[in-house]
């Protein structure tokens, strides 16, 4: 089974839901939404490049802003169109947080690519579950103190949101915190080109050391980031096939850090989600022609990706959402277990060209083979709703929430549920006043809240 690569689907759906709902389903309006596929690996490269080495109350950290310029440099030369360099106090909580929560969200597409690399002090501490809770220290914040810290747990948030289908997070630091899995192999071993991991989602994070050991610091480039520079300007090609990636780059830093610190340093790699791999360097591709059928496995999943593209663009545009079906339904014979397709096919036959019992059939196969996607759950809630089936839409919808706890608009539809066909008024306000929290505004979810608080004490006579 597959796992949604297209975190942009669910914003798609609820735009193109909140329209129809309104009777006006007409061209999109999504921020990151990107037609076709680039003409390389992608649309645009953002990187976030941190270096803080004089901190405002935190001991300082020798190097730390030449290694940033470096890594600036070499991701500069690699392309990348945006590279973002925060300095001692640019570096400050806020500016940090502001850049992951809004602007890179804002920003960033779904074929694009994200690095973010952060050079300077980490810190650790665990909740009461003994839970390892790990953290960045911003330019402004205590080292032993995770009041003004970047949490892990933020980062992944930040990872979880973003349209992109591609990040690395590089660390001159030492790894706490993270749900470590084992690391990728090499992705290209035997082949010419990493066809099948140019569209899988990938989030994957090297840090310099295990969370046990010291990051040598000494004034110039660290270790790490020595390795890291060479990797990128071409030595991480272990193979040499001209292709670099990040699971390639880790293996190459791994060695030369280990061997440059005599065995002091261990850097790690973690797949935190996905099982594709970010792409660094782009080097030959296969030699698929396009106009003939594909035969190979790999060649058919390329195609149904292509043909799905197409019929989302040809929603996007306001055209055809006859062909958009049609390319929908051929992706889905192309690769059979495409649970995107099915979450978008499920969508037009339940809104655009109405047929209740497919959009039915194609929410079921969404829920089977993309079961991590929220929206799987969602549209299959959304046509059980408009069967009138209605405690299997709340049972659809209580399980896309448990896929993604911050799913607003699944409350929103939860507090309606249980308002219109439940008779559940109290669950029906605690949906939407969940919904709000997570920055709702619609008119009639703030009524229902505001008209169940209870009336305010009087005072005086």
């Amino acid at each position: 089974m597959r796992s949604s690569t297209f975190p942009h689907l669910r914003r798609m759906f609820v735009c193109l839901v909140a329209m129809c709902a309104a009777g006006t389903v007409g061209i999109l309006s999504i921020a990151h939404a990107q037609v076709g596929k680039p003409e390389g690996l992608y649309y645009k490269s953002w990187a976030v490049v941190v270096g803080v080495e004089n901190y405002l109350v935190a001991p300082k950290v020798p190097g730390a802003l030449e290694s940033a310029h470096a890594v600036a440099a070499a991701l500069r030369g690699l392309g990348f169109d945006e590279v973002i360099e925060l300095q001692d106090k640019e570096a400050s909580s806020k500016h940090l947080l502001q850049i992951l929560n809004d602007y890179l969200p804002r920003k960033v597409g779904r074929q694009d690519r994200v690095l973010f690399f952060f050079a300077g002090h980490a810190g650790g501490t665990q909740d009461s579950q003994s839970k390892e809770l790990g953290y960045l220290v911003p330019w402004d914040a205590q080292l032993n103190n995770p009041a003004k810290a970047i949490t892990f747990d933020q980062l992944k948030e930040f990872s979880r949101r973003s349209a992109s289908k591609h990040i690395l997070m590089l660390f001159d630091a030492n790894i706490r915190g993270w749900e470590v899995t084992a690391p990728q192999p090499l992705s290209l071993e035997g082949r010419l080109s990493p066809e099948d991991d140019t569209e899988k989602r990938a989030v994957q994070v090297l840090t310099a050391a295990e969370k046990e050991e010291a990051v040598g610091r000494a004034p110039g480039q660290s270790a790490f980031v020595t390795a890291l520079v060479a990797g990128l300007n071409g030595a991480a090609d272990l193979n040499k096939n001209g292709w670099v990636m990040a699971s390639e780059l880790a293996a190459q830093v791994k060695q030369d850090v280990e061997a440059a610190t005599k065995g002091a340093q261990h850097p790690q790699f973690v797949q935190l989600e996905g099982d594709g791999d970010v792409i660094l360097i782009e080097g030959r591709k296969g030699a698929f022609q396009a106009g003939k059928e594909p035969t190979s496995e790999a060649d058919r999943m390329r195609e149904a990706r292509t043909q799905y593209e197409q019929a989302f663009a040809l929603l996007q545009q306001q055209k055809s959402a006859e062909e958009a079906l049609e390319r929908l339904n051929r992706a889905i014979g192309y690769d059979p277990s495409f649970g995107d397709a099915y979450v978008l096919k499920s969508y037009i036959r339940l809104e655009v060209l109405p047929n209740l019992e497919e959009s039915l059939l194609a929410a079921r196969a969404a829920v089977q083979h993309a079961p991590q996607n929220p929206d799987s759950h969602y549209s299959l809630a959304l046509a059980l709703t408009k069967k009138g089936q209605y405690q299997e839409a709340e049972q659809a919808m209580q399980q896309a929430l448990v896929v993604n706890p911050a799913y607003g608009d699944v409350y929103f539809s939860l507090g309606e549920l249980y308002a219109d066909h439940l008779n559940e008024p109290q669950k029906s306000v605690d949906a939407f006043r969940r919904y709000l929290e997570l920055g709702g505004q619609s008119e009639r979810a703030i009524r229902a809240v505001q008209g169940s608080a209870p009336p305010a004490e009087k005072h005086g006579p």
